[in-house]
């Protein structure tokens, strides 16, 4: 337990941040999910209207170092490949 008033901030700062930061996962998480979902049921389209928005999520969530922006970039281009491989036609 933190005992200087200096610490009770630091500590009551950090519970905030990371209710913040989970809540901002968990959103990003969801919104994967629900894309994967579309893009395995052959809805290519719908993705593709999601993509933009998801996008904007996960560099919003890089920039605050929410999620690395490594991982934020990844994430984007999985995505991209999952609709380019659904719309392609199958030989």
């Amino acid at each position: 337990m933190p005992n200087c008033k200096s610490a009770k901030k630091r500590q009551r700062q950090s519970l905030e941040d990371r209710s913040r930061n989970r809540a901002v996962k968990s959103a990003l998480k969801t919104a994967l999910r629900k894309a994967r979902e579309l893009a395995a049921s052959g809805k290519a389209d719908e993705v593709e209207k999601l993509v933009p928005a998801l996008a904007k999520q996960l560099d919003q969530a890089a920039a605050k170092r929410i999620i690395h922006f490594n991982k934020a970039s990844r994430l984007k281009s999985r995505l991209v490949h999952m609709i380019t491989s659904n719309k392609s036609p199958a030989a």
